[in-house]
């Protein structure tokens, strides 16, 4: 572990060095990506240097109580050094967390989708209170939250509502809230006073930044042929025509309409360009499709991933194994108490995995 420590802190120097070069200072893209790692790394170091300089307290004072002769003195180190291992254990647990491989799509923003599962109006009617929920516990950590559709029922509740969130570790915290959860309760419309099940699905995805197109000219293949048609003799000794293959998704693009190659070729590299980068969106589409539909499940009440048990005024995640009795809190946003825990537990296991690997 020190070891890897020890490379975060020679990165981070290195990024200082060169934040101070005012050539790197110019180029605003460089700039800005080193700025940003600088930022992710800071911690990291900062708990680092903590640790280094509580290991070297450590030693000053096991020496000093090994050579000292004065009695007040070496009862002070002792009295630190206790103080000291505690400081250390706790940073012994908290290192190995700050190295774990960072999610990049922690720092986005979110795009929340809620959904009436099985259910009908009561289910409708909970994805009105997880809306609310989820905009109160935003309202307490300072972020934004912003409607972009929803359809609405007749009795308060919706069928389907989606909401942007926008703010610092959004999605850190709120991807936690993917899946079924699952309501048990006396609804509205019953009459009789029995207790009904129902289920609604939420997914949260990372906000998606523009797809960029990047086109490696090694991925290219560029043929050069005589242009056909109207243009007498020039056209047809001359190899102005251009067609440009894109070998990675097999898009073809060719390009005669100038007498010049040069500008064929230009012409032709904006077509490629769009064509890249429409299948580089189909593709993202689909894979935020998917990770939808895998987030989700079907919304049926047995593939839950929390339930809110109104009678007993209880919340379980069924994850973690973690109950709590104050369902009226948590729906009130009062989730932080949940998250910690789910991030702890993830934590967790990305640390055995980590170690087991």
């Amino acid at each position: 572990m020190l070891e890897k420590l020890q490379r975060v802190e020679d990165k981070f120097r290195e990024i200082e060095s060169q934040l101070g070069d005012p050539s790197v200072v110019a180029e605003v893209e460089r700039f800005t990506n080193l700025t940003r790692e600088h930022s992710n790394l800071e911690p990291i170091v900062k708990k680092f240097r903590e640790y280094k300089k509580i290991l070297t307290q450590i030693e000053e004072d096991k020496n000093l109580l090994e050579t000292s002769s004065d009695d007040d003195l070496k009862s002070l180190a002792a009295e630190e050094l206790t103080d000291l291992k505690k400081s250390k254990a706790e940073l012994d647990k908290e290192l190995p967390i700050l190295l774990l491989p960072k999610d990049p799509n922690d720092d986005k923003n979110v795009i929340v989708e809620i959904r009436g599962g099985v259910g009908g109006e009561e289910a409708a009617l909970f994805a009105g209170d997880l809306f609310k929920m989820y905009t109160r516990y935003s309202e307490r950590q300072g972020w934004k939250v912003d409607i972009v559709d929803s359809n609405a029922t007749t009795i308060g509740g919706f069928k389907e509502i989606s909401f942007t969130v926008d703010g610092a570790g959004a999605f850190s915290k709120l991807k936690y809230e993917s899946g079924t959860h699952r309501v048990q309760r006396v609804p509205v419309t019953e009459s009789s006073g029995r207790i009904h099940t129902s289920a609604v699905t939420v997914a949260v995805l990372p906000e998606v930044e523009e797809v960029e197109v990047e086109i490696n000219p090694a991925d290219l293949r560029i043929d050069t042929y005589c242009a056909s048609g109207a243009g007498g003799q020039y056209v047809n000794r001359t190899e102005t025509a251009i067609r440009i293959t894109h070998l990675p998704t097999g898009i073809v693009v060719q390009c005669q309409d100038e007498k010049s190659q040069l500008k064929n070729k230009e012409k032709a590299m904006r077509v490629l360009r769009a064509r890249v980068r429409d299948v580089a969106v189909r593709e993202q589409n689909e894979a935020i499709a998917a990770d939808r539909k895998n987030q989700v499940g079907s919304g049926d009440r047995s593939e839950r991933i929390r339930t809110y048990n109104f009678p007993q005024g209880r919340v379980t995640d069924h994850r973690i194994g973690l109950t709590l009795h104050k369902l009226d809190a948590v729906l009130n946003g009062e989730l932080e108490e949940i998250i910690s825990a789910l991030i702890t537990a993830d934590q967790s296991k990305k640390l055995s995995e980590q170690n087991n690997f």
